[in-house]
């Protein structure tokens, strides 16, 4: 007996937890943040983030329908909002893509090493708010490893002409209770083989 086909089936967002939560309780806590006087209210973006994932995965806010010339079956598969804020399947398949991306166009074939760089808690909510001193601060992250990187291949005997490093950075700027956390996970690399790196 042939093994069953894997046929797709869509995913139904409505039935997860995150979503209820989001549905539920939304246009309170937006209406909470508008009575406050001290509050400062969520940015339009994040608004958005909000209703897109509300909308993402749902047949009723649009689909693209699928047919099969040879055996005229059909498939109706909703849109996804493509936000990287709250969104579990859209976050994943970007995730996934992008390191596709990475492996097949961007790093070449030298072996890497992950750094995953912490700032200070005060630190923290001060870059949370500046994008300038976020700038600054992985500026001089990232120059420090790449200077460290090129030290340990020049004290192994390589010119420092032949060194080249070069990092990919991903800035996290939650934690998994969604509290404020910036920090840079780099992804650090030469143009020599070093087995340092490894």
């Amino acid at each position: 007996m042939a093994p069953a086909v894997a046929t797709y089936q869509p995913r139904d967002p409505s039935c997860t937890v995150l979503y209820h939560v989001i549905a539920e309780h939304l246009e309170t806590f937006l209406a909470s943040l508008a009575d406050d006087p001290e509050a400062t209210g969520l940015p339009a973006y994040v608004q958005r983030e909000f209703y897109d994932y509300l909308r993402c995965g749902i047949l009723a806010h649009g689909f693209l329908r699928l047919g099969c010339d040879t055996c005229h079956h059909e498939l109706l598969v909703p849109f996804s909002c493509k936000r990287r804020g709250f969104c579990p399947s859209c976050a994943g398949r970007r995730m996934a893509q992008m390191a596709a991306h990475l492996v097949e166009c961007v790093l070449p074939w030298v072996p890497t090493r992950q750094w995953v760089v912490s700032v200070p808690v005060p630190l923290r909510y001060w870059m949370a708010g500046s994008q300038d001193l976020t700038a600054k601060v992985h500026t001089i992250m990232r120059t420090t490893i790449g200077q460290y990187d090129v030290n340990q291949a020049v004290q192994r005997g390589l010119e420092r002409a032949t060194v080249h490093p070069g990092s990919v950075t991903f800035l996290q700027r939650f934690g998994s209770t969604i509290n404020v956390k910036v920090f840079d996970v780099d992804y650090a690399y030469l143009s020599e083989p070093f087995s340092f790196l490894l």
